[in-house]
């Protein structure tokens, strides 16, 4: 009796053993002494009337791993609005900040999570280049975040770990030293991944393949909002190689997807890559959760539309880790289904290319005259 009172207590113990290793899945109710799956955090959303904590996704998948050998243009990125204004940051200059932040997480982070575009603000500021959210033109002690070489080591020491990866950096260009944004990306040693302004299309075309991009090293692709500096410093012109929709709370009235002032239409069939601004004017960390969510995915259809039936190749948010549910990263993975194979998500991309085959496999046996289906045939294969 006392042997089967000891083993039946070593079940429970193992038991609730693995009860306590295991983790939890997207959407399951979770606690801080719960562990979510890789790829997903315990949050609630009051926002949206959820105040059950439960695992929700900040890491979408990745496309590539999914469909191989497509243009660069024919991939969506999650991308952070100010990736570098992150909360509970300290500015470099000793001094309190008092400008508003965007992120929760460090820019290594970020990449680790399949953030691939990053947007940063750059200064001239104390004889360098500083990363400041700032006003007028000027950064100030308690705009400046910190010195803009620290995030590029950040990005160069994620594309060295990881040779298969291609990195997007949206400048809003403030700096006006000569050379300036040359001498820190050569300070880093990003310029060994710079992918040249030469490759670049300028009527509409694809873009190299991403295949392509990797080997010959050219995975960092950096935009100015400066016209001046792609002639000065062969760094390109963000408005000439990217539409891009109105940003802050005119860029998100539901079935409207107006440009920015200094794009051109959205639906400029001679730009080949299309940027999607989701993101209040006031950064509101609270209410990201419901912005991130079920909203965000209805600005992707609406820019669809806007964008003549071209979907979003960035996605940028604020706190992108926030959401209802499947967030950014899952408007992302909606996205690329539609780029990559025309599905509804590129987790089904292989489902959806065997049922396509199935289908033509079905049309030719009952149509054996059908034209072109083995044209139709490799078209679908991996």
């Amino acid at each position: 009796m006392e042997g089967s009172n000891a083993f039946r207590l070593l079940f429970i113990g193992l038991g609730l053993f693995v009860a306590g290793c295991s983790s939890l899945k997207l959407g399951e109710t979770c606690s801080s002494g719960n562990v979510c799956d890789p790829g997903l955090r315990c949050e609630t959303c009051p926002a949206n009337g959820n105040t059950r904590p439960r695992c929700t996704r900040i890491q979408p998948l990745s496309p590539t791993s999914k469909v191989k050998g497509l243009p660069f243009n024919k991939y969506s990125w999650l991308t952070t609005h100010n990736s570098y204004a992150i909360t509970s940051s300290k500015s470099g200059t000793g001094s309190a900040l008092l400008s508003p932040t965007n992120q929760e997480d460090s820019v290594t982070s970020q990449l680790k999570n399949g953030v691939r575009g990053l947007m940063l603000d750059m200064y001239d500021f104390q004889n360098d280049i500083w990363l400041c959210h700032s006003f007028g033109g000027q950064c100030y002690n308690y705009t400046a975040f910190q010195p803009a070489i620290n995030v590029l080591k950040e990005i160069e020491a994620f594309l060295a770990a990881n040779p298969s990866e291609i990195v997007t950096i949206f400048i809003e260009d403030y700096v006006t030293s000569p050379m300036g944004l040359t001498k820190v990306f050569n300070a880093s040693n990003l310029n060994k991944y710079w992918f040249p302004v030469s490759k670049m299309p300028k009527s509409g075309e694809d873009w190299p393949t991403v295949d392509d991009m990797v080997q010959q090293n050219e995975r960092l692709v950096v935009f100015t909002s400066k016209s001046a500096k792609e002639a000065s410093e062969g760094i390109a012109y963000n408005w000439k190689y990217v539409l891009e929709n109105q940003y802050g709370n005119d860029g998100m009235k539901a079935g409207s997807c107006p440009n920015r002032a200094e794009s051109p239409p959205m639906n400029t069939a001679t730009v080949s890559l299309i940027l999607q601004n989701y993101f209040p004017t006031n950064p509101n960390e609270t209410g990201a959760c419901l912005d991130n969510s079920a909203p965000l995915i209805s600005m992707t259809n609406s820019c669809y539309e806007a964008a003549g039936k071209r979907w979003p190749n960035f996605i940028a948010v604020d706190f992108y880790q926030r959401s209802d549910g499947g967030g950014a990263p899952e408007a992302v993975d909606e996205v690329n289904g539609q780029l990559t194979c025309g599905c509804a998500n590129v987790a089904y991309c292989s489902v959806c290319h065997l049922c396509s085959i199935i289908t033509l496999l079905f049309l030719r046996l009952f149509f054996p005259n059908l034209s072109s289906f083995h044209v139709l045939l490799l078209n679908f294969q991996d």
